[in-house]
């Protein structure tokens, strides 16, 4: 018996024409957290949103604490953004009931014909996103050294020894650190903004009739490098695109921030930002899908490893610096993910 879904269903059939509500599943995400769909009865429903669907928020006290999420909705609300609005709360038992952005992901929406406009749709809304100040009663969190130490040791401990089963010499953990301080140091130079974290194409809505994207996904935000969403969305983990339009809407952003006074670096500038920060973000972002197989049993995240890593050795064929690192990733760590996983998209399953 799913006892957590009783007491969710049991919360909420409290407030006034959700008496005979059922939680009907949406999705869960890479967390512990699950999201549901209510519906209010019209003919009981005094609130503005009559009769229209709901969405309700599982996360579980011992694994998720929905504080962040709930005080960075409310000011990001506040000041315009995209945000879902918070109807109810109960941080106590974990549930939230939320407004609903419909089912469409951005990333189910995007083609060679739509991609251009909900890219820029995505950029300016991101472009709000930066510019805020933490909220009042919260201050962000900053994505510090550690926390980028932290993230980018993702990638050895999880995917290359516990996925790949690899066993790192001392050469190649001494070629780990020196990338992963250069990484570093180019992340803790750049301006500092609002980060999402997480801002991509699987949680990014596209909303009937409107052409701003719901936001979701927001609860990690901290204040750091100014590339670092850019990046997320850009070099998207779950789909690809040519390297002229990723430079196109690159400029867009860039553009736009520094209009913001967000920053004020030149082209050349801000892509060298870009490249090194989504170095860090993909070694991140592969470490965290390894771990979602072993730890949770997501094994779906790892069909966007070969995508990510692929990502990895492209940027560091563009960096005379991380020579050594580059043929490392292409001549060593490739092939024990093309035997173990898959093929990059663009490259055929080697034969055996």
């Amino acid at each position: 018996m799913d006892t957590r879904l009783q007491l969710l269903t049991n919360w909420v059939r409290q407030f006034p024409g959700f008496e005979q509500s059922e939680a009907e599943p949406v999705s869960g995400d890479a967390s512990f957290r699950r999201y549901f769909r209510v519906w209010q009865h019209a003919d009981k429903a005094p609130a503005p949103g009559d009769g229209a669907p709901f969405i309700v928020m599982d996360a579980p006290p011992e694994h998720e604490d929905c504080e962040p999420f709930v005080t960075i909705a409310r000011h990001w609300h506040h000041q315009g953004i995209a945000v879902p609005e918070i109807v109810q709360a109960d941080l106590t038992q974990g549930f939230l009931l939320l407004e609903d952005f419909g089912d469409q992901l951005m990333l189910g929406q995007l083609n060679a014909d739509s991609a251009d406009q909900l890219y820029r749709n995505a950029l300016e809304e991101l472009t709000l996103i930066a510019r805020q100040p933490s909220p009042e009663d919260y201050p962000l969190p900053p994505y510090d050294a550690t926390l980028l130490e932290r993230e980018m040791a993702l990638f050895p401990d999880w995917l290359l020894e516990q996925h790949l089963g690899m066993s790192l010499e001392n050469s190649e953990r001494a070629l780990l650190e020196t990338t992963f301080s250069m990484l570093r140091e180019s992340a803790l130079a750049q301006p500092e903004v609002t980060v999402h974290r997480d801002y991509h194409s699987r949680n990014l809505l596209v909303r009937p009739n409107e052409p701003r994207p719901g936001v979701i996904d927001f609860q990690d935000a901290v204040t750091g490098p100014v590339t670092y969403d850019v990046v997320s969305l850009l070099k998207d983990c779950y789909i690809q695109w040519p390297e002229e339009r990723i430079c196109d809407w690159l400029e867009v952003f860039r553009q736009s921030s520094r209009d913001a006074g967000l920053h004020r670096a030149d082209p050349e500038t801000f892509r060298q930002w870009f490249e090194l920060m989504g170095m860090q973000r993909h070694l991140k972002a592969a470490g965290i899908f390894a771990r979602l197989s072993i730890r949770d049993g997501k094994h779906g995240y790892l069909d966007d490893i070969p995508r990510t890593v692929q990502y990895l050795i492209v940027a560091s064929s563009r960096q005379p610096a991380l020579r050594h690192f580059h043929e490392w990733l292409s001549d060593t760590v490739m092939p024990q993910i093309e035997a173990n996983i898959g093929p990059a998209p663009g490259q055929e399953r080697p034969q055996p």
